[in-house]
């Protein structure tokens, strides 16, 4: 029998794995079974990325050379950030290697850890589990990632993006924070400011500078063009060689990043470019670049007319990947709070529903093919139809969760509820207060029956003063 603990407003389970006697051992023996799974599938490449950044800073700063001249011995790949990410990166020239090492697994792994624990925390308080236990399980998942095992052993700048971008659009772009509290006035005038920061350190997080122009946030697209704009003129101020040879030259030259058949370019640009390696159709790309934006563009405005930034953060991360011409595995990390938010989704429907065993059973799919290097099967040798079914295989996830990933429809007046839509109240009473009559007649001391209540939300909330609530309805609690 389970019996219930209510606590900051919310009714919620107690027992199973809400009690800690279960909680730790689970979060052991999940940590165990991820580092042997690590052991067996990580491969180790030796922080090459990092040495890339390490390499042309100290040839920029201490030896005197041209930061986009510099090479990494026995390899053709050079720095092909703007020249404002050098001047971020700037501290490495006088950094050790192993000094710089640490530096950059205890950043990745502390902005992760934040912007999962925003990700999450409406998922903990849904299923009543601890916030605590819910991060670490999601953070073991999350390491067995193939995306992020590449990023961090790469020695990407992937995670430190996301994370920018992330903290822009759940703390000062949404009217509520991911605690479900209203964001202060102060905080939304900087609305834009980080997403323009990550596209001045590198481009392709640009797509978020044009989600916010296609929903209608017309001071925040200022705000992050702005940024990004005054960022890349001060690197031109101080760095006015580097940057006259990044756009008129080093942009431009596309060998720099690799060749666009290659497997791990799991994009459009990458599908395309592997049903013709030596002709790759540009018609066909610029297709299917045109239908993605298309509905990407459609599923976005309602998600950003109820308010529901955290979808918006998704999509766009899926689509991002989608368009852009080179998007090795590592960059897939933008998957990441799609694949979160079809669990919160799932566990918002009724337990034993349809829709949560469809929706549970995509981001189970979804993760277990990002996690298994199945693409890397066809590496040398991606024709045929299993060919390419399977070499574009994180593409076609990429795919599902732009059309599968539910999109949270706006409240109705009033606070009316959508029955069986998850998160179709704001939560209101008639009064444009809490709706707190959750029981009704009784006598003292005795509650009455129980009155149906709105689903908890998904991620995002409908209005600045909507509070995270339990209660169960259909047995979701």
């Amino acid at each position: 029998m389970v019996s219930l603990r209510k606590a900051k407003g919310a009714v919620v389970p107690r027992g199973g794995f809400s009690r800690a006697r279960y909680q730790v051992p689970f979060v052991i023996a999940l940590a165990v079974l991820v580092t042997g799974f690590l052991s067996v599938t990580a491969v180790r490449h030796g922080f090459f990325d990092l040495a890339v950044y390490w390499g042309a800073l100290h040839h920029w700063v201490r030896a005197d050379g041209m930061i986009y001249d510099w090479l990494k011995p026995d390899s053709k790949y050079g720095f092909t950030y703007p020249p404002f990410a050098a001047l971020v990166m700037y501290p490495l020239a006088y950094l050790s290697w192993h000094t710089a090492i640490v530096i950059h697994v205890a950043s990745t792994v502390l902005a992760s850890t934040l912007l999962i624990w925003w990700l999450v925390d409406p998922l903990a308080r849904r299923t009543g589990w601890t916030r605590w236990f819910t991060l670490a399980v999601t953070l073991c998942l999350a390491a067995a990632f193939e995306p992020m095992r590449e990023t961090v052993n790469f020695g990407q700048v992937n995670m430190l993006l996301l994370f920018l971008v992330g903290a822009d659009l759940l703390w000062l772009v949404a009217p509520v924070t991911p605690f479900g509290r209203r964001t202060p006035t102060r905080w939304r005038r900087l609305a834009g400011v980080g997403i323009g920061l990550a596209t001045a350190v590198k481009l392709t997080p640009g797509i978020f500078i044009v989600y916010l122009l296609v929903t209608g946030r017309w001071r925040a697209t200022l705000v992050a063009a702005g940024t990004a704009a005054g960022a890349t003129l001060l690197a031109a101020a101080l760095a006015p060689d580097a940057s006259r040879e990044f756009w008129t030259a080093a942009l431009w030259d596309t060998d720099r990043v690799g060749t666009l058949s290659f497997i791990s370019n799991q994009s459009w640009q990458g599908m395309v470019a592997r049903l013709d390696p030596t002709h790759p159709s540009r018609l066909l790309w610029l297709l299917l670049v045109a239908a993605t934006l298309a509905v990407w563009v459609w599923r976005v405005r309602p998600a950003a007319a109820a308010g529901d930034e955290a979808t918006g953060l998704a999509l766009t991360g899926v689509v991002g990947s989608l368009v852009s011409p080179v998007t090795w595995v590592h960059h897939l990390v933008w998957l990441i709070p799609a694949l979160i938010l079809l669990v919160d989704h799932a566990y918002a429907a009724p337990a034993g529903s349809r829709r949560r065993r469809t929706l549970l059973g995509c981001a189970i799919v979804a993760y277990l093919v990002l996690i298994s290097r199945l693409v890397w099967i066809w590496e040398r040798r991606f024709d045929g139809l299993l060919g390419f079914v399977g070499s574009n295989a994180y593409v076609w996830v990429s795919v599902a969760l732009l059309l599968v990933l539910p999109v949270r429809p706006p409240a109705r007046p009033g606070g009316a509820v959508v029955p069986g839509r998850p998160g179709a109240s704001d939560g209101r009473g008639g009064a444009g207060r809490p709706d707190r009559t959750d029981r009704s007649g009784g006598g003292a001391g005795e509650p009455g029956p129980r009155r149906p209540r709105p689903f908890p939300r998904p991620l995002g909330f409908a209005t600045a003063d909507a509070r995270p609530r339990g209660g169960t309805v259909g047995g979701v609690h």
